[in-house]
């Protein structure tokens, strides 16, 4: 399933405060905000549903992430800070040993685990790189084969 797409400005001071008043937050908080603007990580849903983005994993036992959930947009827009435990899921490959784990908060939308999203805008890019290459395998080749 594809990755939700919205995208919204992020509070910088609201999220100061709440990685500074966080359990295990980071030592300097403004190093821990890379961009202004943050991407809904969950899998794609319909505008009643709460967007969710990732902020900072907390330095304590118990795998707790600080995530910045909104809905609306523009001056409708209503948001909050969470710390939230992790989802229990994995993803078990067994004939190759490997297992992924769950990279959402627990409790989010059953099935949608991140295991299990794409993120469009990542396939796109992947896609455009792919072609960029083939193309300039084609072309090293045709030149490679131009006598004279």
């Amino acid at each position: 399933m594809l990755q939700c797409t919205a995208v919204t400005r992020l509070p910088i001071m609201d999220a100061l405060v709440a990685l500074t008043a966080m359990e295990g937050g980071p030592g300097h908080p403004p190093d821990a905000l890379v961009d202004a603007f943050v991407l809904c990580e969950l899998a794609g849903h319909d505008e009643t549903a709460e967007h969710a983005s990732h902020l900072y994993t907390a330095d304590t036992r118990d795998d707790r992430d600080l995530w910045f959930r909104w809905t609306g947009t523009g001056a409708h827009r209503v948001h909050r800070f969470d710390v939230l435990p992790l989802c229990l899921a994995e993803l078990h490959e067994r004939h190759m040993g490997l297992a992924w784990q769950c990279l959402l908060f627990r409790d989010h939308r059953p099935r949608d685990h991140s295991f299990s999203v794409t993120d469009p805008f990542r396939e796109a890019i992947t896609e455009e790189r792919q072609a960029e290459e083939r193309q300039a395998g084609e072309r090293q080749a045709g030149e490679g084969s131009a006598q004279p």
